[in-house]
């Protein structure tokens, strides 16, 4: 393969990220909208984009499947379908059963379909190995690189034409997304291992679940997305409780996707040279590190700024490593799906961090004792993922 079409691969790939996954990081900002204009409760907005969190999570490993045997390509285009109809339908919700539906369910699915992690599975298939760091690195800061790019353009729709709009705005970027999939068409190769085809799906979850570093791998990521999706929800909002502006609350979100466009491509670079266990221990403990500073000192745009830098730098950079050991221990074939099962867990993680930050500071008017879980939690992740082998099982090594 030509250095000219790799790059072209990455490219493509990478805006496809950018589309598929930007709109979705900005729906933090439709928190204060959205409940002031229908008398919801902060808990009640919160509940329903962790319930999106939680099935994108359940749908992943599923989806997963359907990429691994039929294509990234068409399970793209088929999640852009649920993803187009649930900001469709969110525009209109006035209750928030009708919230959780679209907001939720739909996006959730079709997210869950489409977004870059389906990408890099799919660089991890088509590219030479010695492109995987880069271009690990360069499709997770495509995500990045999206919540940056959406965090002026949603801002400047919301403030100019409301919610209602930009919403409808946002689902028309997502419909742009097929008519770009077509090089990252193919499906895994089946290889013949010991005079037979190789695994099974079922051989291939069972192998992966008895895995001891798989399991610890797949614990840790549940405090990535309890970080992620406790702060994309709900950080514009303390911003604000806080006196500080409502745009600098959005910004701070786009600042932490600025700065996680450098801090993946740097974790996807580091992976192909560093044990990829020591990467993400580092980034976790650093997390813990970030917050807790910020958590100490006094709120100011100044301390959000160097917090939204800071954590930016850590944001997505646990994606390149984690899927790099899911191929490191168990091969392509199954990666979308096997990466899958441990990003349902990061989701978990997303639900528990959305629903609980809104449920904590109805109860307490405060979002402190999220702050310093949140803090525990990193420190955690850092001891779970040290003990982590990062080495094939032996059915892949010898294959």
């Amino acid at each position: 393969m030509s250095k000219t079409k790799i790059w072209s691969i990455i490219a493509i790939g990478c805006l496809v990220g950018i589309l598929a996954f930007g709109p979705r990081t900005i729906f933090g900002f439709f928190l204060t909208p959205m409940t002031d204009a229908n008398g919801w409760s902060r808990e009640g907005f919160a509940f329903a984009i962790a319930i999106q969190n939680l099935v994108w999570g359940i749908a992943q490993p599923f989806v997963g499947m359907v990429a691994d045997k039929f294509g990234t390509a068409r399970t793209i285009i088929f999640g852009v379908v649920f993803y187009v109809a649930g900001l469709v339908i969110m525009a209109q919700a006035s209750d928030i059963t009708t919230l959780t539906l679209s907001a939720g369910v739909l996006v959730g699915i079709g997210v869950a379909s489409s977004a870059f992690f389906l990408v890099i599975a799919a660089f991890a298939r088509i590219l030479p190995e010695r492109y995987h760091g880069i271009s690990f690195g360069l499709g997770t800061a495509s995500g990045s690189a999206g919540q940056f790019l959406f965090t002026p353009i949603g801002n400047a729709f919301l403030q100019e034409y409301g919610y209602v709009v930009t919403l409808y705005f946002l689902a028309a970027c997502v419909a742009f997304v097929p008519l770009l999939v077509a090089p990252l068409r193919g499906k895994p190769e089946v290889i013949e291992v010991e005079g037979r085809k190789n695994q099974t799906i079922r051989e291939a979850i069972i192998e992966a679940f008895s895995h001891p570093s798989y399991r610890l791998l797949a614990f840790g990521f549940f405090v990535c997305g309890y970080h992620v999706a406790f702060i994309t929800v709900h950080m514009p909002s303390y911003i604000v409780d806080l006196g500080l502006s409502e745009e600098l609350g959005r910004w701070s979100i786009g600042m932490i996707g600025l700065f996680n466009i450098f801090g993946a491509i740097l974790s996807g670079t580091l992976m192909m040279r560093v044990p990829k266990r020591y990467i993400l221990s580092a980034i976790y403990i650093g997390r813990a590190i970030i917050i807790t500073i910020f958590v100490l000192t006094p709120i100011s745009p100044m301390s959000v700024m160097l917090f939204s830098a800071g954590m930016g730098v850590l944001w997505l950079s646990t994606v390149p490593p984690t899927q790099g050991l899911v191929t490191v221990m168990f091969g392509t074939r199954y990666l979308s799906m096997l990466f899958g099962f441990v990003f349902f867990s990061h989701q978990v993680g997303s639900f528990m961090g959305i629903w609980l930050g809104g449920k904590i500071f109805d109860l307490t008017g405060s979002y402190d004792l999220m702050w310093w879980s949140s803090v525990f939690a990193g420190i955690v992740a850092a001891a779970l993922h040290w003990p982590i082998r990062e080495t094939p099982v032996k059915r892949y090594a010898t294959a």
